[in-house]
């Protein structure tokens, strides 16, 4: 039986993940900070077939110990807002190549970096700049890794659709930053599936893909079509990044912010998959459309 460890495997595209390779018959371990006390967080799961492990990418020996005996792992951490003594640079820099090191003394055969579309380490944006950094840096210490870069993913729980919906039914305008923006939207459950095959062919080893949804829109146009899907009216007034920047800033201070920096950043330019890089076609995995999943979870209440 193959043994994986997802670290991030409690997060909105980690544990969706978990269940695909539980349910595929792999022995899954879950490598968090915080192991849920409550595990139905994972309720449809094999959970014969899944453990948790406490471990913090920014501790070596924690890492070292969770990827011990590993047959693969995937490196699903993410971080968009700078706080508590966290920042980009230490988790997807730092964090991501210790990782990647500790996975390859262990022998581990297959490595998979979770990034992002657009990661450049010469971005003037830290975010954008750290997750380009990381991938270099777990390109070095684990040659044979895959980096996978999704768009922005979507999903019941997501910060894209839901997190929209959230903010419209509390105000009567809806701020609207990058509205020309364009994005590539992907069903974050695609996303997993595609991590899932990546794992299981040898041959993917090494690659990066891109992987973007069926259609690309403005951000102005998704914005929009939450709001028909919601069935809601909001009149849309533009919003400076530097405004985004300074409000996104004071969100970071609230538990569960709906704005971050690292959100803001990802707005300042396109999101969309290149021509020159794999994707889900490679893969053999045919995306869903916004407009086939995202009514499915955003309600239809008809409030105004």
């Amino acid at each position: 039986m193959t043994a994986v460890v997802i670290f991030g495997g409690t997060g909105f595209l980690g544990r969706r993940l978990v269940r695909i390779l539980a349910a595929e018959g792999a022995a899954v371990r879950v490598a968090v900070r915080h192991p849920p006390q409550d595990e139905t967080i994972l309720a449809d799961a094999a959970h014969e077939r899944v453990a948790f492990v406490r471990a913090d990418v920014g501790d070596q020996a924690s890492v070292a110990a969770a990827v011990a005996g590993a047959d693969a792992v995937v490196n699903a951490v993410s971080l968009y807002a700078e706080k508590g003594g966290l920042t980009f640079a230490a988790v997807h820099e730092r964090g991501a190549e210790t990782v990647a090191r500790e996975s390859a003394a262990a022998g581990v055969a297959r490595f998979v970096l979770v990034s992002g579309i657009g990661a450049d380490p010469a971005s003037p944006y830290p975010y954008i700049r750290a997750r380009g950094r990381g991938e270099q840096m777990v390109q070095q210490a684990f040659p044979a890794a895959t980096i996978v870069r999704p768009s922005a993913m979507f999903g019941p729980g997501d910060a894209l659709f839901a997190g929209l919906a959230d903010i419209a039914r509390l105000v009567p305008v809806l701020p609207l930053i990058g509205g020309l923006t364009r994005l590539q939207p992907v069903y974050v459950e695609d996303v997993a599936a595609a991590i899932a095959r990546i794992l299981a062919g040898p041959g993917t080893a090494g690659c990066i893909y891109e992987l973007g949804g069926p259609a690309v829109y403005t951000l102005r146009e998704l914005t929009g079509m939450m709001l028909r899907f919601s069935g809601r009216r909001r009149p849309l007034v533009p919003m400076p990044f530097a405004l985004a920047d300074i409000l996104a800033r004071l969100f970071e201070t609230l538990p569960s912010p709906p704005l971050t920096t690292g959100q803001v950043d990802i707005l300042k330019s396109d999101n969309i998959a290149s021509d020159t890089l794999p994707g889900f076609a490679a893969l053999g995995i045919q995306p869903r459309a916004v407009e086939a999943v995202v009514p499915t979870y955003i309600g239809q209440s008809r409030q105004t």
